[in-house]
C-alpha cells in the first residue's frame, strides 16, 4: 500500500525536560471565578486558568541554554558584563548602534516618547498599540493611523495587512509639515490587526519617502522575527533568505527601535530601546537612570540580560519560527473547520476571533469581545483577552473610540503548549459558537483612568 507523505508537516524543534502541573476546574468554579473577576480575564487568578492564552508577553518557556546563561549573570550594579553581552547580541543580529536596556517594552516607549515628541506633534503609525499610543499622548503627541484599509477588514486575505498606506502619510505631511512628525511608528507583525506582517517592499518605499523628508522610522520590533518568517514565506525574492538575514535587513531600514523582549526573545521579562543617533542615546541613558536604573542594567538583573542575549539568537532560527507560527496556523485552521469567524490570513502570534461576526446580536457598547472572552473561560478554562472597544479606550474628550475591529485574541505562548491543547481550544470555541445566540452582553461598572482593559469590571446585562 502506498502512503501519501505530507511534506508540509512540522514538529517542535525541542523536547521537554520539565512540565508545570495545571489545576483542573469545574464549570461552576469557573462561573464563580469570572464573576468575582468582574468578567475581566485579566483579573482572574492564574491558578484558576487551564490553558492561558491571555498574552504571549513573558509567558514563553526558556531553553536549557537560556537557563544556563541565567546562572552566569553578572549582578554588578555598574558595568555588568551581562549588559555588554546583550549589547553585542543586539548589534550583531539587529544592527542598531546604541542600546538602553529597560525592564520591558513600555518603559522604552516612555523614554523614547519623552525624548522625541513635543506637544502637538503628529505620530503616524501602522495601527495603534495600547501602551505605545498612551505614551505618545502623555508626551503631547497625537497618533494618526496610516495602516492600509485592508487591515481593518477581518476577512480580507491581503498577505501584508501591516503595510503602511503611503498616501495617508503623504496627506499628513502635506497637512502638518514634516517638522511636526518626529517619527513614523512602525510595528512589525501588527498586534491589533491580528498579528499581520509588513512587507519588505512596503518598508523600502516608506524608507525612501521618510529619508527624503528627514523623518525617522522608529521600529516596534517586538515580533520582528515572526514578521520575517512571513516575508520569507510570502514575498518574492526572500524564499532563499534566512530569518536572521531578513530581520537584519528590516532593522537596517529603520532609525531606532523599542522592544519588549518578552515576546520574540523568549524571556519572561526585559526590553530595550535602540537608536543609531548618538544624541538620542545620550538623552535616553540619562532618562533611564531616572525611571529604570543605571544605563548598564536599566531595571534588569544581569541574568535577565544574559537570557535575552541567548533568546535573540534562538528566535532567529528558521526551525523555531516554522514551528512557532505553524502551531498558530494549526489552531486557526481547526477553528475555521468549525466555522468560527477569525481574522484572515492567520497571523503570527495568535488567532483573533471576530467578535462582531461571532455575536452579531450585540452592539459594540455591549462589549462583544469582552463577553466572548468570558464565555470561553466559562466553557473550558481557556483564558483569552479582548481587543476591541475596551482596549481602544477613550478620546481626549471622553468619548469612546469605536474600532472597526472587535476581536478576541487567542495568543499562543512560545514553546509552552502542545497540539492537544490546540485541539481543546478549537473545540471549546466551537462549543461557544454553537450557543452564541443565547449569549448576553456586558455593562461596564468600573473603569480606571488609563489602559482600562487591564482592570475594568463588568456585569452581565
Amino acid at each position: 500500500m502506498k502512503h501519501t507523505i505530507n511534506k508540509h508537516s512540522w514538529a517542535e524543534p525541542y523536547k521537554m525536560k520539565m512540565v508545570e502541573l495545571l489545576k483542573m476546574t469545574t464549570r461552576q468554579q469557573r462561573i464563580k471565578a469570572i464573576k468575582k473577576a468582574g468578567y475581566n480575564t485579566f483579573l482572574l487568578k492564574s491558578e484558576d486558568v487551564y490553558i492561558d492564552l491571555l498574552t504571549d508577553s513573558g509567558t514563553n518557556s526558556m531553553s536549557d541554554r537560556q537557563w544556563g546563561a541565567f546562572m552566569t549573570g553578572d549582578e554588578a550594579y555598574a558595568g555588568s558584563k551581562s549588559y555588554y553581552k546583550l549589547e553585542a547580541a543586539i548589534q550583531k543580529y539587529y544592527g542598531y548602534k546604541y542600546i538602553v536596556p529597560t525592564h520591558q517594552g513600555r518603559a522604552a516607549e516612555n523614554i523614547l516618547s519623552k525624548i522625541l515628541i513635543k506637544k502637538g506633534d503628529i505620530i503616524p503609525g501602522n495601527m495603534y498599540f495600547t501602551t505605545t499610543r498612551l505614551h505618545q499622548e502623555l508626551a503631547g503627541g497625537i497618533f494618526a493611523d496610516i495602516i492600509i484599509d485592508e487591515a481593518h477588514e477581518p476577512l480580507n486575505d491581503h498577505p501584508f495587512k501591516g503595510n503602511v498606506d503611503l498616501a495617508k502619510l503623504y496627506k499628513l505631511v502635506k497637512e502638518h509639515g514634516a517638522s511636526k512628525i518626529p517619527y513614523v511608528s512602525l510595528a512589525t507583525n501588527v498586534n491589533l490587526a491580528g498579528g499581520q506582517p509588513v512587507s519588505m517592499a512596503n518598508l523600502k518605499e516608506l524608507r525612501a519617502y521618510t529619508s527624503q523628508h528627514k523623518i525617522r522610522i522608529i521600529h516596534d520590533m517586538t515580533r520582528v522575527a515572526e514578521n520575517a518568517y512571513f516575508i520569507q514565506q510570502r514575498e518574492e525574492g526572500y524564499d532563499k533568505k534566512t530569518i536572521k538575514e531578513i530581520v537584519f535587513e528590516i532593522c537596517s531600514l529603520t532609525d531606532g527601535a523599542t522592544m519588549s523582549a518578552k515576546k520574540d526573545a523568549l524571556v519572561n521579562i526585559g526590553g530595550f530601546m535602540a537608536t543609531n543617533e548618538w544624541d538620542v542615546f545620550e538623552e535616553a541613558r540619562n532618562l533611564v537612570v531616572v525611571y529604570e536604573g543605571l544605563h548598564t542594567y536599566g531595571g534588569l538583573a544581569g541574568r535577565d540580560m544574559e537570557a535575552i542575549a541567548v533568546g535573540i539568537a534562538e528566535s532567529l532560527d528558521d526551525n523555531h519560527q516554522r514551528a512557532r507560527v505553524g502551531q498558530v496556523e494549526y489552531l486557526g485552521h481547526r477553528m475555521m473547520e468549525y466555522g468560527v469567524p477569525i481574522v484572515k490570513p492567520i497571523g503570527g502570534h495568535g488567532i483573533f476571533v471576530d467578535a462582531k461576526a461571532f455575536l452579531p446580536h450585540l452592539t459594540q457598547d455591549q462589549f462583544p469581545a469582552q463577553t466572548l472572552a468570558a464565555e470561553m473561560y466559562i466553557d473550558s478554562g481557556v483564558r483569552t483577552m479582548e481587543r476591541g472597544i475596551v482596549s481602544a479606550g477613550r478620546k481626549a474628550n471622553g468619548e469612546n473610540y469605536y474600532p472597526q475591529l472587535e476581536l478576541v485574541r487567542f495568543t499562543i505562548p512560545r514553546r509552552v503548549y502542545t497540539q492537544a491543547h490546540m485541539d481543546v481550544i478549537a473545540e471549546s470555541a466551537a462549543n461557544v459558537y454553537d450557543k452564541r445566540k443565547s449569549i448576553k452582553g456586558l455593562k461596564m461598572v468600573y473603569e480606571p483612568k488609563y489602559l482600562r482593559f487591564f482592570q475594568a469590571k463588568f456585569q452581565k446585562m
